[in-house]
């Protein structure tokens, strides 16, 4: 059992079939998290290369624990250290990569499009984008959904609010093109300055308003301001910034009683939301890290094409 395609670039190249299985197959690996002994031989002898120029915490983290629980080895890149630091090239990082047969290089990249471009150069490896860019991060859309599924128990007709610094959202851009596959009416909220006018085109409700996105929202979804993206200043201050689009207590009484609080990390708390929403009974941040482990598991298990019969 595989997925359709050889790599997981982007959300848009999944079939619905696709993320079915990959949210199916997250499913049966979430109990591997749970035993005493947190590992099965599945991938045994299969290597995945972590290729991070970003830094990260839950995405690297859950891609090298997601290998080793699988079996796998899993190498981890660092940028400062390698011959990046001397002028090294992508393509030629990935072609030196590639002759050390790797059978998963996961990436992450400022630059959006750079996933497609190793891809091109590291056949027959398998490539996985984890987030280039402001263009995508599929496997944070796939946990998502999956912990969206934990709650609600469907995604089709759930109206799911994005609200914050949308333009710098690889996050954003991926949970538009998934969730709206999936049935539901997503909204995204925000300053103008930090909305693209591409969004219209995605299938997603654009609105500069908090109130008129959480009416009825079984789903809020909150993201940082990217500083480190951002060459302008596209607010006044972080005080004008949370009295708008920050989340506290008032605001999500906008919401349906039973709305659950997601945000992909790392949190800006008192930005973009309370601190006490962020550990509240509404909640559901850290079941979507431990969800990360689970999603990826699955990604790399069906990437490499390994027959049902070996799982566990």
């Amino acid at each position: 059992m595989a997925l359709s395609g050889k790599h997981l670039l982007g959300i848009e190249d999944l079939t619905l079939g696709d993320i079915e299985l990959i949210l199916k197959t997250s499913r049966s690996f979430r109990e591997i998290s749970t035993r005493p002994i947190k590992k099965v031989p599945t991938l045994r002898g299969k290597s995945v290369i972590n290729l991070f120029f970003e830094p990260s915490t839950r995405t690297r983290s859950s891609f090298e624990i997601a290998a080793k629980r699988l079996g796998a080895d899993a190498i981890n890149f660092s940028v400062s250290t390698s011959s990046v630091s001397k002028g090294e090239t992508l393509i030629d990082t990935g072609k030196n990569l590639k002759s050390m047969d790797p059978d998963i290089i996961a990436i992450r990249h400022p630059c959006a499009g750079a996933p497609q471009l190793l891809a091109q150069y590291c056949e027959p490896t398998c490539v996985v984008n984890a987030g280039d860019g402001i263009h995508e991060h599929p496997t944070q859309a796939l946990l998502d959904a999956l912990t969206i599924l934990d709650h609600k128990k469907r995604i089709e007709g759930l109206n799911v609010a994005i609200i914050g610094d949308i333009t710098h959202s690889r996050v954003a851009r991926s949970n538009v093109l998934l969730l709206t596959k999936l049935g539901a009416n997503v909204s995204v909220c925000g300053p103008p300055t930090l909305i693209p006018p591409e969004f219209d085109s995605y299938g997603a409700r654009v609105s500069f308003h908090m109130e008129e996105v959480l009416q009825g929202a079984d789903v809020v979804m909150m993201l940082r301001t990217q500083r480190e993206r951002q060459r302008e200043v596209f607010f006044p201050s972080v005080k004008e910034y949370f009295t708008l689009y920050g989340l506290d207590a008032r605001k999500m009484k906008w919401a349906r009683r039973s709305a659950i609080i997601m945000h992909p990390g790392p949190i800006n708390r008192g930005v973009e939301i309370d601190p006490k929403l962020a550990e509240g009974e509404y909640s559901v941040i850290f079941e979507q890290v431990t969800n990360g482990v689970a999603v990826r598991m699955a990604v790399l298990y069906l990437l490499l094409g390994v027959g049902e019969e070996t799982v566990l």
